[in-house]
């Protein structure tokens, strides 16, 4: 199964909370879960680092397939941002990764379960 691992946790790891350290390492050990992210998840971490965190972020972040953004993929986003944006608030990053989830069958690893309402997408809280 894909573990489609979001921002925040990857944003507490790079910050050097230990929590998260643990919690990929633990993550990456277990044989039944691939480590993914999603596209635009990458691109938070990606488009805000500094020039002196770059080569590390790199690194980090190629221990992470990233899913591919394509038609299917933003038309289901797009589907699930219109059904939970206005009674949930849930963001377009938000609907990618779970339309990533949803689209592989894989869950979602965040620090927000509040944000993935969807009753179809398997989410956990990191920690």
């Amino acid at each position: 199964m894909r573990a489609f691992v979001d921002s925040d946790v990857l944003i507490w790891h790079l910050r050097g909370e230990k929590k998260a350290r643990d919690f990929l390492r633990n993550l990456r050990d277990k044989d039944e879960y691939e480590l993914c992210t999603g596209a635009m998840q990458r691109a938070e971490v990606v488009f805000f680092m500094r020039k002196h965190e770059e080569e590390m972020t790199l690194a980090f972040l190629s221990q992470f397939r990233t899913e591919q953004v394509d038609q299917e993929l933003v038309d289901a986003a797009g589907a699930l941002f219109r059904r939970w944006n206005p009674s949930h608030g849930i963001d377009v990053n938000d609907a990618f990764l779970a339309a990533s989830a949803q689209r592989t069958g894989g869950k979602v690893f965040t620090l927000n379960k509040k944000h993935y309402p969807m009753p179809d997408v398997l989410v956990a809280q990191a920690w």
